[in-house]
């Protein structure tokens, strides 16, 4: 079992930044990645970003190159979504995830078993 805890969201205004923060627990040892995806009212959920927990190339959305960062603190267990330039449709709860059964394809919602709650983040125009 893997414990996640999202915490950092907020209202912000367009062009502003947000970081947010996932605290791991239980079963971190066998964590293969992280991933953060989004869920905007009435819509599916979409990958946002992942990163390899033990070394290798992150992965972001096409939506957020050049925007959003992510990074790991293997130390701290915790994994963090830098968001700058932030606009309105970044709107969403935002998911932190943990794949620990080695799933090749970090994009997609099925390869994490565990799933934090959620972190609201706004963006006004």
């Amino acid at each position: 079992q893997v414990q996640l805890v999202e915490s950092g969201g907020g209202l912000v205004q367009a062009g502003g930044s947000l970081r947010l923060s996932c605290a791991a627990s239980g079963r971190t040892r066998s964590t293969y990645a992280m991933g953060w995806f989004r869920q905007a009212p009435g819509k599916e959920r979409e990958f946002v970003a992942a990163i390899p927990w033990s070394g290798g190339m992150s992965r972001s959305a096409d939506s957020v190159k050049g925007r959003f960062t992510i990074s790991r603190d293997n130390a701290k267990n915790t994994v963090y979504l830098q968001m700058n330039s932030l606009k309105p449709e970044d709107t969403a709860v935002y998911y932190c995830a943990a794949n620990l059964d080695f799933r090749p394809v970090l994009t997609i919602a099925g390869a994490y078993e565990y799933w934090g709650q959620g972190t609201q983040v706004t963006v006004t125009s």
